[in-house]
């Protein structure tokens, strides 16, 4: 079991983030003592996207190339619309969620990063739940849809929307308190 003070914990993201599901996790994990890294597809700094335009600049910690599963004690999957559209097509960035999935730490997705656990095939038969337009889409990748603030299943941590970062995030500290989950297939 790890103290959140003594985690590290991994934010996976590229450009057209939903600014508040970066930066709240981001800000509240850091504060918490946790150490937090933004990876990037490339190690650049992302822009995310606040409501209707482009937000601010989040700067890269490291590059996608240069992180292991074995690094971090969970994985953070930020939502937006973009984000996880261009990450699901990023085949080096769906095996590292998919080794994630495997390794059984926990991994939170929020908004449409459920995406990404879909095309990682780690959802199939788990509870979950997400921003309300990608709903049908986790249905038909075999989970068990809930409209709730926050879902977990075998420390997969999913959320909605902005409006449940509280209740996530106190979720992610939650899950990496407890440490890993052996993860029965579904």
């Amino acid at each position: 079991m790890t103290q959140i003070s003594n985690a590290k914990i991994m934010i996976l993201s590229t450009n057209g983030f939903e600014q508040s599901e970066l930066e709240r996790p981001l800000n509240d994990l850091r504060a918490k003592g946790a150490t937090v890294h933004v990876v990037t597809p490339d190690g650049e700094d992302i822009k995310g996207w606040d409501q209707k335009d482009w937000g601010n600049t989040v700067p890269a910690d490291k590059a996608l190339a240069d992180v292991s599963v074995d690094d971090y004690n969970a994985l953070v999957l930020p939502g937006g619309q973009m984000n996880p559209d261009i990450l699901r097509a990023n085949k080096d960035a769906v095996a590292l969620i998919k080794a994630f999935g495997d390794s059984g730490k926990p991994i939170a997705a929020i908004c449409h990063a459920p995406w990404l656990l879909i095309e990682a095939g780690i959802i199939e038969g788990r509870k979950a739940t997400s921003y309300g337009s990608i709903a049908t889409d986790l249905k038909n990748a075999g989970a068990h849809f809930e409209d709730s603030e926050v879902v977990v299943d075998q420390a997969i941590i999913t959320s909605r929307s902005p409006d449940d970062l509280d209740a996530f995030i106190a979720k992610i500290v939650e899950e990496v308190e407890e440490g890993r989950h052996d993860r029965e297939a579904a």
